[in-house]
């Protein structure tokens, strides 16, 4: 039950941040500067683009995506010209067009869902 509540929140956490995204949000040109790799504890790596805008009001940004990948997709290698959506108030919360992956909180949340439902169904059959 935690470990589906869990994927849940995490996938509609996402999707609401997403859906912010598009509705406030406003579109940068920008530079991939650099890939951030970092590796899980099975070792496993994970690339994150650093990608630097400057917004509307002449603000100066590098941030890292949040979202890593196991390999650089195409486009997104250090030096690439990407599309940055970034909220302007806070323009460290942004993502990268066609980096930053919505069907990724869509999986979360609904194996989120399955597990939740799963375990509530086992429980009232149980009881």
């Amino acid at each position: 039950m935690v470990i589906g509540v869990s994927f849940l929140g995490v996938g509609v956490y996402g999707l609401r941040r997403a859906g912010a995204l598009r509705r406030n949000g406003i579109t940068a040109v920008g530079r991939v500067v650099r890939l951030d790799t970092r590796r899980d504890d099975d070792g496993a790596k994970y690339h994150h683009p650093v990608v630097a805008w400057t917004t509307r009001d002449g603000r100066a940004c590098t941030y890292p995506s949040a979202f890593g990948r196991g390999t650089v997709l195409p486009g997104f290698s250090t030096g690439s010209s990407v599309t940055v959506l970034y909220d302007p108030d806070n323009p460290r919360r942004f993502e990268i067009r066609g980096w930053d992956s919505k069907p990724f909180h869509l999986l979360f949340a609904g194996v989120g869902t399955a597990l939740t439902a799963g375990t509530l169904l086992v429980l009232l059959v149980l009881a």
